[in-house]
């Protein structure tokens, strides 16, 4: 797998995740991979990271900036993607350019560890009613 593959399959997976297809997006990821989202709460799947969401937001989505790939000396790939999230809180209220990052580490063709960083609690917007 090069780099551009690399991250081609983090897009997929990205969109994937989105669109809730579960199923699908775990099938791209290692069955020991790590999840780490922002305040540093750890999952062990996409599922439980979706149900722990569950009650901040209605949907959210991304828009992709940038994202650079490359490779390292042990086999490993590294995906960084950079944008903004857009969607909606609890509450019904749009939100949007929020800024986040997400790292993430493939080896063998699959994702071996998800790391996200973002400005959704510093934005106050999940708690906006209007």
């Amino acid at each position: 797998m090069t780099p551009q593959d690399a991250a081609e399959l983090i897009q997929q997976f990205l969109r994937l995740m989105e669109d809730r297809d579960l199923d699908a997006a775990n099938a791209l990821m290692a069955d020991d991979a790590e999840i780490i989202f922002p305040g540093g709460k750890r999952f062990t799947s996409q599922a439980e990271m979706v149900a722990a969401s569950k009650g901040r937001y209605q949907w959210v989505k991304k828009h992709f900036d940038r994202v650079e790939a490359f490779a390292s000396a042990d086999d490993t790939l590294t995906v960084y993607v950079m944008g903004t999230l857009y969607g909606v809180n609890k509450h019904g209220v749009e939100f949007d350019s929020i800024r986040f990052i997400d790292r993430f580490t493939l080896r063998d063709g699959l994702i071996t560890s998800q790391q996200v960083w973002n400005d959704l609690a510093e934005s106050n917007v999940l708690t906006q009613t209007h």
